[in-house]
């Protein structure tokens, strides 16, 4: 197999990876033929799936606005994948130019390209850590050299947490990291579930079988447990709900019905 001239030395490009494959989905360049095809299988039990990974951006611009609105001027994006157009920090600086941005992500082609689209941006960074390690995070020279933590900041953990499985605690993992953060700081997550799908459970299980197949595990979570997420934090308006029905900006009626797979909500803590 050919190894792009993009791609970093030393990944193993005949595995796929989440973040590719999601990429791929928004339109991507950076991806692999290994993620295309474990992408496409999926697919076959869930053709909407693209609009599921669109959905989930249209939220995430949406709530860094809002965060800007609400004062907020530093960002902590987790699971940040490969960069595309509208990203965090292109957002965030759109509505608040001293806006300061550290994305997370511990695949080593996101890592690679958010570097190069990062270059010589002086209010971004990015860290190469895991989430199921906060401390790795927190004290990483990035962290603590951009953001500073005793002012409110939005945590975005937007299509990361179904990704952990419970064996790792990811309930722990955001309760660490909120606990680091100043009070009136924002935690901005969406998290795919069986609710809200517009295919049978068995459809939405193979296409979830086909994360599990590539040792990426996909973890649907109900709206109770995705709740959990935000224990110690008051909920924004209008709660924890459907991507498209989070301060939408066009009528929820007008969503392709992909868009309602899984809940988006953000909390503020005390």
């Amino acid at each position: 197999m050919e190894r792009p001239a993009w791609a970093p030395q030393g990944i193993d490009i005949s595995v796929p990876s989440v973040s590719r494959i999601y990429d791929y989905y928004l339109g991507g360049s950076h991806n692999f033929e290994v993620d295309r095809e474990a992408a496409r299988r999926a697919m076959e039990f869930m053709p909407g799936l693209p609009k599921i990974m669109q959905a989930n951006r249209a939220f995430m611009r949406r709530a860094v606005n809002y965060a800007a609105a609400e004062g907020i001027t530093q960002f902590l994006d987790i699971g940040s994948g490969i960069p595309t157009f509208g990203n965090v920090h292109e957002v965030a600086r759109r509505a608040t130019s001293d806006a300061r941005v550290v994305y997370v992500d511990h695949d080593p082609v996101a890592v690679a390209h958010s570097r190069a689209v990062l270059e010589g941006d002086e209010q971004s960074a990015i860290v190469a850590a895991d989430l199921r390690k906060p401390r790795q995070i927190l004290d990483s020279p990035e962290v603590t050299g951009l953001l500073d933590l005793e002012r409110p900041v939005a945590l975005m953990l937007v299509a990361v947490l179904h990704f952990i499985e419970d064996e790792d605690d990811p309930k722990a993992a955001v309760a660490e990291l909120r606990d680091a953060l100043a009070p009136g700081s924002l935690i901005v997550v969406t998290h795919a579930s069986y609710e809200g799908v517009p295919v049978t459970q068995d459809e939405a299980g193979a296409a979830v079988e086909v994360y599990r197949s590539i040792r990426n595990p996909l973890i649907m979570r109900s709206r109770d447990d995705i709740a959990l997420f935000f224990d110690g934090c008051a909920m924004a308006e209008p709660g924890l709900v459907p991507m498209p029905h989070w301060r939408p900006d066009v009528a929820p009626e007008q969503e392709d019905p992909y868009a309602f797979s899984g809940f988006a909500g953000v909390g503020r803590t005390a």
